[in-house]
């Protein structure tokens, strides 16, 4: 185990791209505005009022669900017991530590295309924590850490080189 901060993970983006969303939501907003004006006099705006909705719970559920993914994994020294801890941060800012003993399994997924990676990881008694896309870490960093996971790797089942899906 390490006895200094190691950097397990990694992520290439961690900010949570508030811009680029909003300026979606106005460019689909304007649109679905535009066509309720357009079919005002057919009297069929519900269509349109009903996409919105739907678009608006979309793009919540999208946010609530991309704040929750994993932009970086630490091992850190502990505290009083000097047993190292992983330090979780996510792209909403929350930071959770966690005793490597506790993580069950590491899946490192790598893209077809770009070179980069995905990090899937399982601590026990908790839903998996899902890594944005980042370098391909060294699993045998993972292996010293955690030494009771299943550590383990693969490549994406989608995606060919040169090909966009």
């Amino acid at each position: 185990m390490a006895a200094s901060e190691d950097l397990l993970w990694d992520a290439a983006d961690h900010t949570m791209r508030t811009v680029p969303r909003l300026r979606r939501m106005a460019v689909t907003a304007c649109c679905l505005g535009f066509f309720g004006l357009v079919l005002w006099a057919e009297s069929e705006v519900r269509w349109a009022a009903a996409a919105a909705v739907a678009y608006g719970l979309g793009e919540f559920a999208h946010w609530v669900w991309d704040r929750r993914r994993l932009v970086e994994a630490r091992i850190v020294p502990g505290g009083a017991d000097g047993r190292p801890v992983l330090r979780l941060r996510r792209a909403g800012g929350r930071i959770t530590e966690h005793d490597p003993d506790q993580v069950v399994r590491v899946l490192v997924i790598h893209d077809n295309v770009d070179g980069s990676a995905k990090l899937r990881l399982r601590v026990r008694k908790q839903r998996p924590h899902f890594g944005r896309p980042g370098r391909p870490p060294l699993l045998t960093a993972w292996r010293r850490t955690c030494p009771k996971a299943d550590v383990s790797d693969r490549h994406a089942r989608w995606g060919m080189p040169g090909i966009p899906d």
